[in-house]
């Protein structure tokens, strides 16, 4: 649900232009949004990505899946109905920090459309990049890094994704990565040139030495 229980809400507008803390950091803020089965490597390019925007100087932050899920989600099971909440919630905050001009990375399986059209929604327009890692399920099964594929398979977990519960991939995402051909920095790379494109990484994201920005 994107509507609020109270009709006498009202969203209270900030004296502080988007465009006035991108001045201030010296980037646009945007939302950068992971999909794919578990073990597609959602978190490795997450974290990789995070750490070459920083180093060049930009400021982004991973919402991570199983972090939230320890905090402000963790009143959530992984029924359809607490899946769909779980990512309205993330899509909110996500949305938040790409408007306060920080780069969001949300990196969540995320397994319903409408789940991610409303994340799409929630950020601000035109600011939000759909990333699908598109690995077949039989890779990901034997990655399974956390073994919850062989638990799931063993009737240990229930409506797990890829196994009890289905994945609606993206019809058109605006990245898409096959990491079962590409090393994670292949993949980073190829993310970070996406960025470039739409202008949300300037082209001197380097890798290892930080750059020093000048803020506009």
């Amino acid at each position: 649900m994107d509507e609020p229980r109270s009709r006498y809400l009202t969203w209270e507008s900030s004296r502080v232009t988007p465009e006035q803390r991108e001045r201030l950091l010296g980037q646009q803020g945007c939302v950068v949004w992971l999909t794919g089965l578990s073990g597609s490597g959602k978190s490795t390019i997450s974290r990789l990505l995070e750490r070459r925007l920083v180093d060049s100087g930009q400021l982004a932050y991973v919402l991570d899946g199983d972090n939230l899920r320890q905090g402000l989600n963790a009143d959530l099971g992984f029924s359809p109905e607490d899946r769909a909440e779980n990512i309205r919630r993330i899509g909110h905050v996500a949305g938040l920090l790409a408007d306060a001009g920080l780069v969001a990375i949300a990196a969540f399986i995320s397994p319903y459309r409408e789940g991610r059209r409303c994340a799409r929604r929630a950020a601000p327009a035109g600011r939000f990049v759909e990333v699908f890692l598109d690995v077949p399920v039989e890779v990901c099964e034997e990655r399974d890094p956390k073994g919850l594929y062989r638990k799931a398979r063993a009737g240990e977990l229930s409506d797990f994704t890829g196994v009890q519960a289905p994945y609606e991939p993206p019809e058109s995402p605006e990245v898409r990565i096959d990491t079962s051909t590409m090393t994670p920095e292949e993949s980073v790379e190829h993310l970070l040139h996406a960025l470039r494109e739409r202008g949300f990484v300037p082209p001197d994201t380097a890798g290892g030495d930080r750059v020093t920005r000048t803020r506009r």
